[in-house]
């Protein structure tokens, strides 16, 4: 008797072979994609090549642009000679750029440090122009042009080495060298860690449970995605509505409840609010597959259901950071298609409902890009930490990368480690599908905010939302630019108090009250039936508050708080929601 391969036609069996054959060539190309992407930081050579060739070929059929750019170079070495010698003959110093905080120095004031500052300043201008000026060159194409330029001469800036660098040179001389064979040692312990992966150096001071993470509280919930830790209420009587915080899963949950002085859980506690928090499981290889579905249903949607089993009867104001923001926005436009009502605000930090202009992340979002981070995910199971760290350094190479290479390597002195930067380097990583479908459904393709996401088979729409909503953005935000986060006004239909705090995507958050410099926040209340008005108008239009805008939330948040109630004990085994353990759980300790 024939087996079911054998009673194959002549013309089948080479077919199937022909696909199982085509199969395996696929993942050939996919193992040695991932390859080069683990060289490359997760960046398409194809992609990059293609904007090259776009400018190159655009500029080669514009005689008269070169001319132009021939000129203007021309200039600029003029003028660059000219002041150089004036100040070199003379004695005096030329003023170096005061923008640029790499040559925010005194000693960048002097011959000939100024004017080899304002050379490289000069050539910086001139290739921002050339970049950005050659017509055809589709927007895309421009500006990685423009970022690939900027690459080069942020690794080429006078700055970067002993020869050009006043400020090392004036080091060397003071200590003798030694910063220098300092420099040589931090060198070498960063290479050892990072060929050894093991944690950055410094980084034990901050231990979550002791040092950061310290809030107490309990695990009331625990799946194979999310644990859900309830506060201990640190004041006889509680505000009835509960806080929930849904944070971003690209890092640990912590950056919310750091030291004692920087945690906003604690603050809130303090304060009388019932506060939750979601911690998220650091993913590994065996869940690939958890999906965006996953993250909604036992992510966000779980936690919801057993805040609403804890403390029964009583809306709770949800909290979401970043990617957390995003999918809780899902979470709410899905609540309200089903009438849901469940939620008395939502409160969105740093978090994009719109990424037609997710500013220059969009670098890495275009099909090449998109099918090299996934050709690389699939390899693994997951994105790691590293490689996401590696693409948001790369957005700010020269504050993030070389400026802190001089600091170790040439002046010898690292940068004192603190509870935000020992977060940062508590990496965690993304799940192959969930990530994925991140970039091509949101990033890519702006499902949420064209109305084409779906949960549970239907579209949610954020126009479905009428919910009283604060939102912040920050003033120095590269992974959620706060004009991207403010057309959120153009979807929602609530009452909107939108928020611009000083600062960055982090430090821009995590800005508790106190005596820091510097710390300022612009706020004003969109009301539903108010006509939009632009971000720049906004800007012009709002006055600038000192000091942090968390008290601004606060009193926010109080107003829909609802009454005092006796503070109760964290879970609810009644509802079957016992204490599992002590905050901050299991989940964080995943390496």
């Amino acid at each position: 008797m024939l087996t079911p391969t054998q009673a194959l036609s002549p013309l089948s069996r080479p077919m199937a072979d022909a696909a199982t054959d085509h199969a395996e060539l696929l993942q050939l190309d996919r193992s040695l994609h991932a390859q080069w992407a683990k060289l490359t930081l997760g960046l398409s050579p194809a992609s990059t090549a293609a904007a090259w060739t776009d400018w190159l070929g655009h500029l080669a059929m514009s005689p008269g642009l070169q001319h132009a750019l021939r000129r203007d170079a021309l200039r600029q070495l003029i003028a660059t000679t000219a002041g150089a010698w004036r100040s070199g003959t003379d004695g005096a110093g030329a003023a170096a750029p005061a923008a640029d905080r790499r040559f925010a120095s005194p000693a960048w004031q002097q011959w000939p440090f100024a004017a080899i500052a304002q050379a490289f300043q000069a050539s910086q201008a001139w290739w921002l122009d050339a970049a950005t000026r050659v017509p055809g060159v589709s927007p895309q194409h421009a500006q990685q042009v423009a970022f690939g330029a900027r690459q080069w001469l942020d690794m080429l800036s006078p700055s970067n080495f002993l020869a050009t660098n006043p400020e090392v040179q004036a080091a060397t001389r003071e200590s003798g060298g030694t910063n220098l064979l300092q420099g040589l040692r931090n060198q070498w312990q960063d290479i050892a860690q990072r060929w050894g992966g093991s944690a950055p150096v410094a980084t034990p001071a901050f231990v979550p449970g002791r040092d950061v993470a310290v809030t107490p509280g309990k695990v009331v919930l625990r799946n194979e995605l999310i644990e859900l830790i309830q506060y201990q209420s640190q004041t006889a009587t509680v505000y009835g509505a509960p806080v929930l915080i849904v944070p971003p899963w690209i890092m640990k949950f912590y950056i919310l409840d750091l030291s004692p002085q920087d945690s906003l859980v604690r603050y809130l506690v303090a304060r009388g609010h019932q506060v939750f928090i979601v911690s998220w499981k650091n993913p590994g290889a065996t869940d690939r597959q958890l999906g965006m579905d996953d993250y909604l249903a036992r992510g966000v949607m779980a936690a919801i259901n057993a805040v609403s089993r804890i403390v029964p009867g009583q809306p709770m104001q949800a909290l979401g950071y970043c990617l957390g923001g995003t999918v809780l926005a899902i979470a709410a436009a899905a609540m309200a298609r089903d009438r849901d009502q469940r939620l008395a605000s939502l409160t969105l930090l740093a978090s994009q409902l719109d990424f037609s202009e997710p500013g220059e992340l969009s670098l890495f979002i275009d099909d090449s890009q998109l099918a090299t981070l996934d050709d690389m995910m699939a390899s693994a199971g997951y994105l790691d930490g590293a490689q996401m760290a590696g693409a948001f350094t790369l957005l700010n190479a020269r504050d993030l990368l070389w400026s802190r290479m001089v600091s170790a390597y040439l002046l010898g002195q690292r940068p004192a480690v603190n509870d935000l930067s020992a977060w940062n380097a508590d990496a965690t990583r993304m799940p192959y599908r969930q990530h994925s479908e991140y970039l091509h459904g949101l990033y890519r393709d702006n499902d949420l905010a064209q109305g084409r996401y779906q949960v549970d088979g239907q579209p949610v729409a954020l126009a479905d939302i009428r919910l009283p909503v604060f939102a912040l953005g920050t003033q120095r935000d590269t992974v959620a630019p706060w004009r991207s986060v403010y057309k959120l006004h153009l979807f929602l239909r609530g009452d909107i108090t939108f928020c611009l705090s000083s600062g960055g995507h982090n430090v821009g958050v995590v800005n508790p009250p106190g005596d820091g410099a510097g710390r300022s926040h612009q706020c004003a209340t969109r009301c539903a039936s108010d006509l939009y008005a632009g971000p720049d108008t906004w800007l012009a239009d709002t006055p600038v508050q000192q000091g942090s805008w968390w008290p601004t939330w606060a009193a926010w948040l109080q107003q829909r708080a609802g009454e005092r109630v006796a503070a109760a004990a964290p879970g609810n085994e009644a509802a079957g929601l016992p204490v599992l353990g002590d905050a901050p759980g299991d989940y964080v300790f995943t390496t």
